[in-house]
């Protein structure tokens, strides 16, 4: 039995899509926070077969909920104070994400000027579509 201690305060990022725990830690870039990260991989799920999970104990303000919807809607986010799960955010779509993805448009401005930020607006909620703020190139690949 494997036995990952439980955390004070921090969250829990759970029904990660098996494999995937590693991509969203790279991400949510947790490698520049100081703080205790467990990541379980491939864990027995009733609901999915096989999930990841993610053991954060830093504060909950460090997390991109954004950036995490992006990725994946479906994930639970559970919020930890004092040893107790006090709050589970529900993810959404974001509206708008800057500087996750890159428009791979030749000819958009974001290929010319090297400065300007990456923004990509959500253009269809239903299939998760987004498309570039400035050539309205669709994002196409997966994370």
């Amino acid at each position: 039995m494997l036995n990952v201690g439980k955390i004070e305060e921090g969250f829990v990022l759970d029904h990660i899509k098996a494999g995937k725990s590693l991509s969203l830690y790279e991400h949510l870039q947790l490698d520049k926070l100081d703080c205790t990260v467990a990541i379980i991989k491939n864990a027995r799920s009733a609901k999915m077969g096989k999930k990841d999970i993610l053991k954060v104990e830093c504060d909950i303000n460090t997390l991109d909920l954004d950036v995490l919807a992006f990725i994946d809607h479906n994930i639970t986010v559970n919020v930890i104070k004092n040893g107790d799960i006090v709050e589970k955010k529900e993810l959404v779509l974001p509206r708008q994400i800057k500087n996750v993805i890159r428009c791979h448009n030749p000819r958009c401005i974001t290929s010319i000027e090297q400065g300007l930020p990456h923004i990509f607006l959500l253009a269809d909620e239903e299939k998760a579509v987004y498309r570039c703020k400035y050539c309205e190139e669709k994002f196409s690949e997966k994370f």
